[in-house]
């Protein structure tokens, strides 16, 4: 019959789903070579072998002002603090602007819990920005965790919330906020927040109202491996419950670390091996997401390994206030960063926002650099 890790690692050779007890077994006992090989074989169910796709992004922060006090982000303030900013659409595009020269496809938006904040400001400021840049640029509007907040603040629902956005021409709230998706935890570190599933009925609203989602997860504060796998096995079955309804399930998994510098909670950042072995799980258990994304944000040219480890793309960014305030770097120096990725076998090729729907296509597959 062979040991536990050799049952688990049959299984996934196998095609087969492997359960919970499979996946600890395999982050206590498989080496990193049989880590590495396992989620490339389930990376290829869905991808070929030597191309990874990246999207040029920013995160730009429109406000700092939050009220949630979650001890992990060094970035926020409270209303009325000095140094609090709302960016005017004007400076918003300002900085866009930026993003664009240097090559930019892709505008994510991060701020925070901004108590003054409705769902109309949102909406109106959204029209504008699309109206200014049409087609030329994709938008991720929102994270999951702002809409969740703008939305209770404004006294609606969350279905009519995200028809709000859509009817705005809002196409992305994305998964942003999740960190590590357990109550325990989120009791611990953001209790200002929401609760794990008030987080899927906030994106099955989402959903429901024809926008794209995404999943992330951020790994290294002071989780544990049951945590993590909370997170996974929640994600996983919501996915498995939005394909079994023929309904759109989420496009991507974003798997980054904890940045602690300048944060409350502090600490130590985890090791690249740490991530890549997580990368490496998230890929083998969440076998019902095609893509996993490689965090070069928080992991620099090291996020580019994760190719070996299950992960199919990665974003080269140009700025997050969030993130970089926390420690992070950012390099606009893209063609060494894609050179690492050729050097470990792969071909880069650049693309646009996800199809929306959750399925392989991209807006703009374009060229393979």
């Amino acid at each position: 019959m062979g040991t536990a890790l050799d049952r688990a690692a049959a299984r996934v050779i196998a095609g087969e789903r492997i359960d919970r007890a499979d996946a600890l077994t395999l982050w206590n006992d498989a080496d990193d070579e049989l880590l590495s090989r396992l989620a490339t074989g389930v990376r290829g169910r869905f991808h070929s072998a030597n191309s990874a796709t990246y999207v040029i992004m920013a995160i730009v922060n429109y406000t700092n002002v939050c009220v949630a006090r979650c001890d992990y982000c060094a970035f926020y303030k409270f209303p009325g603090e000095a140094g609090t900013y709302v960016l005017s659409f004007e400076d918003l595009v300002k900085r866009i602007d930026v993003v664009a020269g240097l090559g930019g496809q892709l505008i994510g938006f991060n701020g925070g819990f901004h108590p003054d904040l409705s769902v109309e400001d949102y909406c109106r400021l959204f029209r504008q920005l699309h109206a200014h840049y049409g087609e030329r640029l994709a938008f991720y509007e929102m994270t999951i965790a702002e809409f969740m907040f703008v939305a209770k603040r404004s006294h609606m629902s969350y279905a009519d919330a995200a028809k709000r956005f859509y009817d705005s021409g809002t196409r992305w709230i994305t998964g942003g906020g999740a960190e590590i998706l357990d109550d325990a935890f989120r009791l611990r570190h953001s209790p200002g927040k929401y609760k794990v599933e008030d987080y899927y009925a906030a994106q099955s609203a989402v959903l429901e109202a024809g926008l794209g989602s995404t999943a992330t997860m951020v790994i290294g504060f002071d989780e544990s491996i049951d945590e993590r796998l909370n997170h996974l096995e929640r994600l996983r079955a919501f996915q498995d419950e939005r394909t079994a309804a023929g309904r759109p399930g989420l496009s991507s998994l974003l798997v980054w670390t904890f940045k602690p510098y300048n944060t409350e909670l502090g600490g130590q950042e985890v090791s690249t091996q740490q991530y890549l072995r997580h990368l490496a799980l998230c890929r083998i258990y969440v076998d019902n997401i095609t893509n996993l994304r490689a965090s070069v944000l928080t992991r620099n040219e090291d996020a580019l390994l994760g190719l070996r480890y299950g992960a199919n793309d990665f974003d080269l960014p140009t700025e997050d206030e969030v993130t970089q305030k926390a420690g992070a770097t950012v390099s606009l120096e893209f063609e060494a960063i894609l050179d690492a990725a050729r050097r470990l076998g792969f071909v880069p090729v650049k693309r646009g926002a996800w199809a929306i729907g959750g399925g392989t296509r991209v807006q703009d597959s374009s060229t393979a650099t």
